[in-house]
């Protein structure tokens, strides 16, 4: 991904623009990777300090050594390790964040996992640990760092959620649920925080080739596959950019690609036929497997 990102640079300079004003700090869980770690390279390369959230110490580390190779000299970049399913790692990763670069201007709710799956193989404990990771950890994110944002004076609050929280998908039982309440969540918030200066933003990216793509693709049940590849894949730094415009320009729901374009606006009257569509699919998938095994 640093490849992309520098050819990027190469090419028009700084890809997100001219407009991002005195912002100075971003807060990004799930920076460690995938979107989150190409959100974080582009604001550093603005000069915008960034604060890293995630699990793994070790690729943390990483991320903020190929991080550092694209910021530019007034950014700092710190790596802090952090479980967002635990309010007190998140409370105690936010406070470390803003010991070192101030109150966030950005505050990004990237952590995610999936593990596709039906809902009848899929167990109890595959359904709590993405609602936990999904949405229990953007809710202990907000929670944490709403406060300093409110102090500060305001910014942007972003969740990214997924093109699984715009309508249910066969085989992601445990995983659209969890993104369906990171999406009320924002919506919520969009409303309540805004006298207080802040910006809520939602992001529905499609497909993305990031480690939890790569993760995901094999465990997906075949109807799912065929499914889910009607929207295409998108590279981290191409949803990363068009989250960032989207933000400057000050819209709520950021959705790239056409296909979820279209959901994200015509849900209503697109949802009775892609139904229809998934029954389709699924019954021929099934007669499918039923001839390869007889």
């Amino acid at each position: 991904m640093i490849t992309e990102l520098r050819s990027h640079f190469s090419r028009r300079g700084s890809p997100i623009g001219p407009t991002l004003g005195q912002t100075n700090h971003a807060i990004i869980t799930g920076g460690s990777s995938g979107i989150g770690f190409a959100l974080a390279c582009l604001f550093a390369a603005k000069g915008i300090s960034v604060s890293i959230l995630a699990r793994n110490s070790q690729r943390l580390e990483t991320a903020r050594k190929d991080i550092l190779v694209l910021a530019a000299d007034s950014a700092n970049v710190e790596a802090i390790p952090c479980d967002v399913r635990l309010a007190d790692s998140c409370r105690a990763a936010v406070g470390q964040a803003i010991a070192a670069n101030g109150p966030p201007d950005w505050a990004v709710a990237c952590a995610g996992i999936v593990k596709p799956g039906t809902f009848r193989t899929l167990s109890l404990d595959d359904h709590r640990t993405q609602f936990e990771t999904n949405f229990v950890g953007s809710l202990n994110f907000c929670h944490a760092v709403v406060p300093s944002m409110v102090e500060h004076g305001g910014g942007k609050l972003i969740f990214v959620a997924s093109g699984a929280a715009l309508i249910g998908i066969y085989g992601y039982s445990g995983y659209c649920p969890s993104k369906f309440a990171v999406r009320g969540l924002a919506e919520v918030l969009r409303v309540e925080l805004r006298e207080h200066g802040i910006l809520v933003i939602l992001a529905h990216p499609p497909d993305t080739h990031t480690p939890m793509l790569e993760y995901e693709t094999p465990l997906r049940p075949k109807a799912t596959e065929e499914i889910a590849g009607g929207a295409g894949v998108w590279e981290p730094d191409q949803v990363a950019l068009a989250i960032i415009k989207g933000a400057q320009k000050g819209r709520f729901l950021i959705v790239p690609g056409i296909p979820l374009i279209l959901f994200s606006f015509l849900h209503s009257l697109i949802a009775p036929a892609f139904r229809g569509y998934q029954g389709w699919i699924v019954k021929r998938c099934g007669r499918l497997n039923q001839r390869i095994s007889g």
